[in-house]
């Protein structure tokens, strides 16, 4: 009975992944010339909108990519394959917050039949050259368990898919933290898009031993049954899911969180974004939670935070920071009025929103001022004066940048984890609209003003932290948080 279960298993897997395949096969094309007609109406988008768009990368270096991009349209191409094309020009571009998302039609009728069939099966952590299991989609798998370090997979590195896969992912700057985090968080779905998957995958790994191992597996479906039954009868078991009510609890949770631990006089913080509703009142109740308790020691996790409202990071910076700041030496664009808004999205509202906040001055550019000269005062009511850990790392993007950036060097303050994926220097954000191209319509997303930070920090590259704690195999064997490890020992010592 057993057998005969495992073959029908195997049949449905080979079934379901020729349908999966046959799907990919029959998405939409569409004409090249339409295609190409696309490409050129985005870069004339770009240099008429984008406030920064040679900051990084040379207007000849960046028109040579364009260059390559158009000669990769000789064909139709269905929208994933455009996707990627466009995407790898734009990323080009060295700007975190201008990137390339499908259509709406395209996420409507085909994403969920895309998501639900046959995927690379393990989950993997990368950073520098390691690949680490973090968990397997194979059923009941006991070889690749969490922990297990890769060294190849169809001969090619750590390294090699980082390299690979960076190519179609927008950062701020050179060599940008925020794609390895990318990487490691969707590494499934880029080897599917940009690679294509494999019948079958020859991985190198090193077993519990130490010792290098080689040896092939196949995709997983994740509709395919998650186990066999163990006798003939397959009994039905009750699982009861979660409610509505729950699952938003657990949600809120993941996002904002505050714990404060009595006994060591420690207040333990998580902020997953800066915006939502509510985040300004919590940020404030936080504080108010804090003093009351009299915690000595503040820890805030940012690893999850990509930015938002910078009014909630300006709120955040004003308790902590112990002196007067601002949020920007400079926010501008060349011009004022947004050309081609006919593809923008809701381009009248943005076009007000730039003839009133954006300001002429001598150098001929537009300038946000208010951001430029306001003086932000520390909130004295409430205000934390004791031990501050701040927790970064490649996620931290946008808004938390301005607020990490703002605590570095203060000298109760410290910045614990790894280089951020936002721009220490600046970036080009605070409004940012999209473009559809008309006939394939792909969405990019589009900032309107350029944000130097500090124009005295290295241009390039995220903040550093003052306490380098890197990712760790054999953590993430035992499922340890060595950031917070580090923290807590600094804490006790």
């Amino acid at each position: 009975m057993a057998t005969r279960a495992l073959i029908a298993v195997g049949l449905w897997l080979i079934s379901w992944g020729a349908s999966a395949q046959r799907l990919a096969q029959q998405l939409p094309k569409q004409p090249a010339t339409l295609l190409r007609e696309d490409l050129q109406l985005l870069k004339k988008i770009l240099e008429a909108n984008h406030p920064s768009l040679y900051w990084y990368t040379p207007q000849q270096t960046l028109d040579s990519f364009f260059s390559v991009a158009m000669d990769q349209v000789k064909d139709s191409m269905n929208e994933v394959s455009f996707r990627n094309t466009v995407a790898a020009y734009v990323s080009k571009i060295q700007c975190g917050h201008t990137a390339v998302r499908n259509s709406k039609s395209f996420t409507k009728k085909y994403s969920r039949q895309l998501s639900m069939s046959i995927r690379f099966p393990l989950n993997l952590k990368l950073w520098d050259d390691s690949m680490v299991v973090l968990s397997s989609l194979r059923p009941r798998d006991s070889v690749f368990l969490r922990g297990t370090k890769i060294l190849q997979i169809n001969q090619k590195t750590g390294r090699q898919f980082i390299d690979t896969f960076s190519q179609f992912i927008s950062g701020d700057g050179p060599g940008s933290r925020y794609a390895t985090q990318q990487i490691s968080g969707n590494f499934g779905a880029l080897y599917k898009n940009v690679l294509g998957l494999d019948s079958l995958y020859a991985i190198s790994f090193l077993n519990r031993a130490g010792k290098r191992v080689d040896t092939l597996i196949t995709n997983v479906s994740p509709s395919a049954p998650a186990f066999l039954p163990k006798d003939p009868i397959n009994k039905k078991q009750s699982v009861k899911l979660p409610s509505k009510k729950e699952i938003r609890k657990i949600q809120k949770a993941e996002q904002r969180m505050l714990q404060i631990d009595t006994l060591t006089r420690t207040a333990f913080m998580r902020l997953g974004s800066f915006s939502g509703s509510g985040t300004s009142r919590f940020i404030r109740s936080s504080f108010r939670k804090i003093k009351k308790a009299g915690a000595e020691n503040l820890v805030i996790d940012l690893r999850t935070n990509g930015g938002g409202k910078v009014s909630n990071s300006t709120l955040l910076t004003r308790y902590l920071s112990d002196h007067r700041f601002k949020v920007a030496d400079s926010v501008l664009r060349n011009n004022r009025a947004l050309s081609n808004g006919r593809y923008i999205n809701s381009a009248w509202v943005y076009s007000l929103g730039l003839l009133f906040s954006g300001k002429k001055l001598d150098d001929g550019k537009y300038h946000f001022t208010r951001f430029e000269s306001k003086q932000w005062e520390p909130i004295k009511k409430n205000h934390f004066e004791g031990k501050v850990y701040l927790v970064q790392g490649g996620y931290s993007f946008s808004a938390t940048t301005l607020f990490l950036g703002e605590m570095k060097g203060q000298q109760n303050v410290k910045l614990v984890g790894e280089e951020t994926g936002g721009g220490y220097y600046g970036n080009s954000a605070m409004l940012i609209t999209y473009c559809t191209l008309p006939n394939s319509k792909l969405r990019v997303s589009l900032p309107l003003y350029r944000l130097v930070i500090n124009k005295d920090r290295p241009k390039g590259g995220g903040v550093l932290p003052d306490i380098y704690v890197p990712p760790s195999s054999a953590a993430i064997e035992r499922g340890a948080d060595l950031k917070m490890e580090k923290i807590k020992s600094l804490i006790q010592r």
